[in-house]
């Protein structure tokens, strides 16, 4: 198992897009499975409405876990995509 925890810093929060490109990074890899928690509260990575019933605004802090063969670089993906939308 994979885990970090990051702090948003887009004064948007997570949003539909940027939610979208994140599921889309982590819904390439079938076979890894990734969550996303805020304050406790965990949802399944690839779900978008799971990742947006979070309500993710800016300076929350979240930690995504990743476990599989692939974990680390799915977790990778899954950063890359965070920052080149400046969310993180």
């Amino acid at each position: 198992m994979v885990k970090r925890d990051y702090t948003i810093e887009n004064a948007s929060g997570l949003h539909a897009r940027p939610v979208s490109l994140i599921v889309a990074a982590a819904s390439k890899y079938s076979e890894v499975t990734m969550s996303l928690s805020k304050k406790g509260q965990a949802v399944d990575l690839k779900s978008i409405l799971g990742v947006m019933s979070l309500s993710i605004g800016q300076y929350d802090e979240i930690r995504i876990e990743a476990t599989g063969s692939q974990a680390e670089e799915a977790l990778n993906s899954v950063e890359k995509v965070m920052v080149e939308n400046q969310l993180i």
